[in-house]
This record gives structure tokens, C-alpha cells and sequence, in this order.
């Protein structure tokens, strides 16, 4: 029997988590407490051209650099994905990720559906979480409550949302944010699955398997 968790690791210990919502959802909440709550977890920091905001420091929010930096990384392949948005460059770092999960670490990338899909044309066993809200009028108004938008912003993020959530489906696991401590449990659920994987425990525990006479995938 074939277990969708058992492909193609790249003999990597850790995982690449891609968590993915529209705005309203509480992705940043959650994944704020996960990272609290799991010190082997670690947020992917990207690589921007725009010039910091006020109380942003340069390598915690992001790393900022020049258009010329980015683009000579850029040409290098150095990024799992990357994006223009409002006409700075933005980037996620391909050899940094690469490095922490060798080393065993989980790593979390907040994310947009597009920047997904470009993930996994590089990245094939990158971990999709979709969060979803409960309902639209609940997305709705979390959006009000924010106090952060003008009407006409929120109905445009609305409209956006719809959208994103169109993608849902192309993502392996989804959580519906409903009770924030439910579903924060749910996806700490879905990063220890994927800690269990046979693949993930026998690149972790090669001399064991061995010794107990257990071969990988690969070698039956």
C-alpha cells in the first residue's frame, strides 16, 4: 500500500510547511502560537527590496536588500519562489531552507496559493495547510473588527478572499479556524504526523532501522 506521506523526502529529517489563508482567516495568529509553542519550528525570513517600516529590523521581518542584490540572487536560483507586489521584489530563500531542514528543522512559510505553486515545482514534498474561516460572514467581520480598513479596502480584500479560497483544494491539509485553540491543536497535529512519517523517522533513525532490520522504500 502507497502512503502519500512516504514520497520523495530528499533525505531531509525536517519538513516545509506552506501555510496559506486569506486575509481575515487568523494565519498569523496561529502560526505566531505555534511558533511559541515548538522551538524546532522556524519561519522562513524573506528577502525584500522595499525599504523597512518603522520598528522592522533588517534579518528578523525580512532581509532587505537592494534590486540589483535581488535580482544577481535571483539569476543565481537561489529562491524557492518570488513575486512583485506593488513594485517591490519579494523572495523566499531556497539555500537557507534547504540547510535547516537538513539539519532536522521544521520550517514555516506564510505564503500566498501563487507562491505555493512555485514552492513545489522546486520543493515536491513541501506540507500545503489552507486555513479557511468559518464562514464569510465571519471573515467579514473580523475584517471590521481589525479597525484597520476602509470599507471599500475590506470589500476589495473580500472579493480577493473568495478567490484564494477557490485554491483550497490543491493543498494536502485544511483547517477551519473556527476556535482558535482547536484549530491551533490541528495543526500541531499535522506537524507531528508528518514528524512520524516512515521516511521522516528512518532519515532520522537510519542506524536504528537498520539495526532492527527495517530497509527505506527505496531499497524494497
Amino acid at each position: 500500500m502507497k502512503n502519500n506521506c512516504n514520497l520523495y523526502t530528499g533525505g531531509y529529517p525536517g519538513n516545509l510547511f506552506m501555510v496559506v489563508a486569506p486575509s481575515g482567516a487568523g494565519k498569523s495568529t496561529l502560526i505566531h502560537a505555534l511558533l511559541a509553542d515548538d522551538p524546532l519550528i522556524r519561519m522562513s525570513v524573506s528577502y525584500t527590496t522595499r525599504p523597512p517600516r518603522q520598528n522592522e529590523k533588517n534579518n528578523v521581518q525580512y532581509h532587505f536588500i537592494s534590486v540589483s542584490n535581488f535580482q544577481k540572487l535571483y539569476a543565481q536560483d537561489e529562491f524557492l519562489e518570488s513575486a512583485i507586489v506593488h513594485g517591490n521584489y519579494y523572495g523566499t530563500s531556497r539555500i537557507w531552507i534547504e540547510e535547516q531542514i537538513k539539519s532536522g528543522a521544521d520550517i514555516l512559510l506564510d505564503i500566498d496559493w501563487q507562491g505555493a505553486r512555485q514552492v513545489r515545482k522546486k520543493f515536491r514534498n513541501a506540507v500545503g495547510i489552507f486555513i479557511l474561516p468559518p464562514s464569510i460572514d465571519v471573515l467579514e467581520a473580523r475584517l471590521y473588527k481589525r479597525g484597520q480598513d476602509e470599507r471599500h479596502v475590506i470589500t476589495h480584500r473580500m472579493l480577493a478572499a473568495s478567490n484564494e479560497m477557490l485554491h483550497a483544494p490543491e493543498f494536502e491539509y485544511v483547517l477551519i479556524n473556527n476556535i482558535f485553540d482547536r484549530a491551533l491543536t490541528e495543526m500541531q497535529s499535522i506537524v507531528t504526523s508528518r514528524r512520524l512519517c516512515f521516511s521522516a523517522q528512518y532519515t532520522r533513525h537510519e542506524k536504528l532501522f537498520v539495526e532492527l532490520g527495517i530497509h527505506s522504500l527505496q531499497e524494497n
